[in-house]
């Protein structure tokens, strides 16, 4: 009887295990054939409407523009700074089904060509992303977003903006479209300004808008800010009277430089013609070149003092030497003149008088490596160091290659070549004591590569020499500041041509310094082809360098050494 009841319970223990056997591999079966439907609905049923779902959502990575740093003046005011714009790109696919009224008004508010818009759609109608505006104004994008047109789309960038227009322009530079600089400043220091892009991971649907920020991937780094020597007030002071002063003698143009005298800091630089760097459309080469600071002239009779003071140092001459001139000096077959015969002079004479025969003889007194050498250690054919693109070096003859005519017209300023930066730095010599500065365009206290080139003792001579270049018998009345000494040289240059020196066509220039008796600034004012009727540089550049002068002493507020005098024009007395 047990034996049955096992039988019996070991017959439904194993028909129970069979069915259920049964059933599982059914219910396996049930879902294969479920994930075979549903791949086969994937991959052929439904794949377009699949395939347009994932094209209307990608993941992808953007970069995140960095705020390029500001450009200022030591005083902190702005001469460059960022703005967030709006750059407008479209969808030509998309756009083509605009309407042609709402096409028109996106080209007007553009100030696009009627039918440009229209154009550009019909030949990208294969693209998906063409930018139709970089930089935009946010308020002109606005009005832009109110039409709503779809295929429209806007990109956040940021834009350039200069707050003094063309009067830092040639020293600020400008950048391009892509926020990269061009020239000036903001080519020089475009490492340290632009700053360093982020990125982050977003999604787009598939006309490239970005719907949503999944995540910051990398933030963005500010570009540094950079703080230049400039100060903006007498920037604007010497960019007024230069213009001036080109407008008024109908000049080719004009530069001019300030530097401070204990420390080689460059102050002010302009030049004329000018131009603004906000709008520079057609902007050509000729009108963006830093003239005062990559242009080279031949300085002419602004480098006598040099001579002077190399020919005292080097005791060649005494403050008691005398110079007997006829008016005319002749080496070997050429012959050096003078506006006039000025007698016998003195040292303080040969710079007031400006006598080309007396310092020829003077020149003539040194061996020809040593004025070289002294030439030299005062910057001429070596880059100023400012850390300005494209700088000038200058040029000048090797001494081994000096003829003894060569070296007289080396000590009036012709056979060597510089700019009005160089000049100027060469007047720090003068000006501090023998001291000669390297330049900055940045912020500095102190010069730390300041060298000496005269003594002190010579060089306060020479300075109180060239303060009679100002008096009404010197070459500079006009140069004269009120409230405060000075002491300069003028210098009037023939412009070298094809065929040789021309005569009608000159530099007019002047350097100088004040107060005289402890110098706090230098000015050069270099004007080319003045063609009014005037063109020494006593008439021409003098003028310019007092109103400057006079202008920046005020603003740095040095107190006046002398009385005021109301000034009054005189015929010129030499160039």
């Amino acid at each position: 009887m047990l034996d049955f009841r096992a039988r019996q319970t070991a017959k439904r223990l194993t028909t129970n295990f069979s069915e259920r056997r049964k059933f599982l591999l059914i219910f396996m079966l049930f879902c294969m054939l479920l994930l075979v439907g549903r791949a086969i609905d994937l991959q052929v049923i439904s794949k377009k409407f699949l395939k347009h779902q994932g094209d209307l959502r990608q993941v992808d990575d953007v970069s995140v523009s960095a705020y390029r740093g500001m450009i200022i003046d030591r005083n902190g005011d702005p001469l460059a700074i960022s703005t967030p714009v709006e750059s407008i790109w479209i969808n030509p696919r998309e756009l083509k089904h605009a309407k042609e009224d709402q096409i028109r008004v996106v080209e007007k508010l553009l100030n696009l060509p009627v039918g440009k818009l229209t154009e550009l759609i019909k030949e990208d109608l294969h693209r998906q992303f063409l930018y139709i505006a970089r930089r935009v104004n946010p308020q002109l994008g606005d009005k832009i977003k109110e039409l709503k047109l779809q295929g429209v789309y806007f990109e956040r960038e940021f834009k350039r903006f200069y707050p003094t227009g063309g009067v830092s322009a040639h020293i600020v530079g400008f950048t391009n479209v892509d926020d990269i600089g061009q020239a000036g400043m903001e080519s020089g220091y475009e490492n340290l300004l632009k700053g360093t892009t982020g990125s982050k991971r977003v999604i787009r649907d598939g006309q490239r808008r970005i719907i949503e920020d999944i995540e910051n991937i990398k933030e963005p780094v500010s570009g540094r800010n950079l703080e230049l020597s400039i100060d903006q007030r007498i920037q604007y002071l010497a960019y007024r009277e230069l213009k001036l002063a080109v407008d008024l003698n109908k000049a080719k143009s004009g530069a001019l430089v300030v530097l401070d005298a204990k420390n080689g800091e460059v102050l002010a630089a302009v030049n004329q013609p000018s131009f603004n760097p906000n709008t520079r459309s057609n902007l050509k080469e000729s009108l963006y070149r830093n003239r005062a600071l990559t242009d080279v002239f031949e300085p002419g009779s602004t480098v006598k003092p040099f001579v002077v003071a190399a020919a005292l140092d080097g005791g060649y001459v005494t403050p008691s030497s005398m110079f007997v001139t006829s008016g005319t000096y002749q080496i070997g077959r050429n012959t050096v003149k003078d506006v006039h015969n000025y007698g016998t002079l003195d040292l303080t004479h040969v710079i007031k008088k400006s006598s080309n025969v007396a310092v020829s003889m003077m020149a003539l007194k040194m061996p020809p490596k040593y004025l070289w050498g002294i030439y030299h250690r005062l910057g001429f054919g070596v880059s100023a160091g400012a850390g300005f693109p494209g700088e000038a070096t200058g040029s000048m003859l090797d001494y081994k290659r000096w003829r003894e005519f060569d070296r007289a017209t080396l000590s009036f300023g012709y056979g060597l070549s510089g700019s009005a930066l160089q000049l100027a730095r060469a007047y720090t010599a003068l000006a501090d004591d023998g001291v000669l500065h390297s330049v900055s365009l940045l912020k500095r206290e102190e010069d730390d590569d300041a060298v000496r080139v005269f003594s002190a003792k010579n060089a306060k001579s020479v300075r109180k020499m060239m303060e009679t270049v100002l008096t009404k018998e010197g070459t500079a009345y006009e140069a004269r500041v009120d409230g405060y000494s000075a002491a300069g040289k003028t210098g009037t240059v023939k412009k070298a041509g094809s065929g040789g020196y021309t005569e009608k066509s000159y530099f007019a220039v002047f350097a100088g310094m004040a107060p005289a008796n402890d110098p706090r600034l230098i000015i050069v004012v270099m004007i080319d082809e003045p063609s009014a009727g005037q063109y020494y540089g006593g008439l021409v550049s003098a003028p310019v360098f007092s109103k400057v002068m006079a202008g920046a002493l005020r603003i740095l507020e040095v107190a006046p050494d002398q009385k005021e005098t109301m000034p009054v024009l005189l015929t010129q007395n030499n160039p």
